[in-house]
């Protein structure tokens, strides 16, 4: 492979996660959050609809034990969140 065709990385890759495996995935906030920066999901929210998409989880913070909820699709942005604990 050369250069020019392998991929670069880039600080927006996009990590490749499903909303139904996220439960009790580990993740580390590239910018921490209220001076946490490993986190849990916690919970999966299920929609009222049966046949919704999944939109929100719960992640809790690994050392204070706060929960937030934030939509599952933020943790696909790599310029905010690295999967597993860096």
């Amino acid at each position: 492979m050369t250069e020019s065709t392998r991929a670069k990385p880039t600080a927006q890759r996009v990590t490749h996660v499903h909303p139904k495996k996220l439960l009790l995935t580990k993740w580390t906030a590239v910018k921490p959050r209220d001076r946490q920066k490993h986190f849990l999901v916690a919970k999966v929210i299920a929609p009222d609809d049966p046949d919704a998409p999944i939109e929100w989880v719960e992640i809790e913070s690994v050392f204070g034990k706060a929960r937030r909820r934030i939509a599952w699709r933020e943790l696909r942005d790599a310029s905010q969140w690295r999967q597993g604990w860096v």
